[in-house]
């Protein structure tokens, strides 16, 4: 519309660990553009207490933070109406996928960043990519750490340009020998955790791929000045192709759930693919189930909504027959099924349906997908 206001442009650093040098770059980049004129405010950092990193926001305005007292305790958050008030052309923000002190506004980060996005100032931000939501999974079978602060992957998917800040493992663990990246008691503990080796190279080349599949779905504009013009591939109206690949996740109270709404999430962007996660019930409002089930499948159906995911609850008695139907009549290619544990084998949701649908389904491509692991940390 003539009258809204443009809309500011967000540039993600992305990493793979702490340390390999994401703020450091993006600070660079502040730099850069306040020598060109633009003005430019830093809204959130977090030094760390890296040094090298410190020296590089001299003269570059900082916002002062919020303070919040929270259960008696004082914490700071970055302070977005301020920034607004401000208006600046640029604003630096860290930790995009910080979770706010709760009775915010905003609960996350990144909702505060794309307030500022709205206003029309463009953000530059850093994240890991332990942090995308689709990830979460893989990063717990990779490491041993429940990953809680995410963003969800359609966010990274609007950003303007992501440019991974890359390191090798090698370089990354000598940083943290030198004691550049945490003090050694902190160092200490991050060697039990992300930084074994191993685990540093699987998470770079997560890192690696997500970047390029960034890049894939973007079409980049050289002759845009500060920061690149970046749009969705597609004809001249910007619009994305569209696959002819359709997804649908059987979404059950069990906990497997949420591990399948990320998988099935990630395999249609990759494939650019429409996807749908649906549930099965007797009743619509899903009173044939008890209170604890029919909360936590509504759980899990909010929580594709908040990944672009359509949710829908279909009601049938045959849950398989039921599934199939609504797939063939949306055009449905891949069909997502959690493989039962052994316990749940004999519950309505378990191997009689598994089996049943894919004895149904013939026609299109039936994953069964299994939740690896038990392990976990919290971080």
């Amino acid at each position: 519309m003539a009258d809204r206001p443009p809309q500011g442009k967000l540039k993600i650093y992305l990493g793979y660990a702490a340390g390999v040098g994401k703020t450091y770059q993006m600070l660079e980049e502040a730099q850069e553009l306040k020598r060109r004129g633009q003005d430019v405010v830093i809204g959130y950092f977090e030094p760390h207490g890296r040094l090298d990193t410190i020296a590089r926001t001299e003269g570059l305005e900082t916002i002062p933070r919020r303070k919040i007292d929270y259960r008696g305790t004082v914490f700071e958050e970055m302070d977005t109406d301020a920034i607004l008030r401000r208006r600046p052309q640029v604003c630096v923000v860290d930790e995009f996928p910080h979770s706010n002190v709760p009775g915010l506004e905003r609960t996350k980060r990144w909702q505060d960043v794309e307030t500022l996005i709205g206003a029309g100032i463009n953000v530059l931000t850093t994240m890991n990519i332990q942090h995308l939501e689709s990830l979460n999974d893989q990063i717990w079978q990779i490491t041993g750490v429940r990953v809680r602060e995410t963003i969800p992957d359609w966010v990274m998917q609007r950003a303007d340009q992501v440019v991974m800040v890359d390191l090798t493992p090698r370089a990354l663990l000598n940083r943290l020998a030198r004691g550049v990246v945490y003090p050694p008691d902190k160092a200490q503990k991050a060697l039990e955790h992300f930084f074994q080796e191993s685990t540093l190279v699987a998470l770079r080349e997560l890192a690696l791929r997500q970047t390029a599949h960034e890049v894939e779905i973007r079409q980049v504009d050289y002759d845009s000045p500060g920061f690149q013009e970046i749009t969705p591939n597609g004809d001249e109206s910007g619009e994305a192709p569209r696959s002819v690949d359709r997804i649908l996740i059987l979404v059950t109270p069990d906990p497997s759930s949420a591990m399948l709404i990320r998988r099935g999430k990630r395999v249609a962007d990759y494939l650019h693919a429409d996807c749908f996660a649906v549930a099965v019930g007797r009743d619509n409002d899903l009173r044939d189930l008890d209170l604890p089930q029919r909360e936590a499948l509504e759980r899990h159906l909010n929580f594709a909504r908040n990944l672009h995911i359509e949710a829908r609850v279909l009601q049938g008695q045959d849950v398989a027959g039921t599934l199939v139907e609504f797939a063939r009549l949306n055009g449905i290619t891949h069909l997502f099924i959690a493989r039962p544990t052994q316990h749940q084998k004999t519950k309505p949701f378990g191997r009689s349906v598994v089996q049943e649908v894919v004895r149904l389904a013939r026609d299109m491509q039936v994953m069964i997908v299994a939740d690896r692991g038990s392990r976990a940390h919290s971080q």
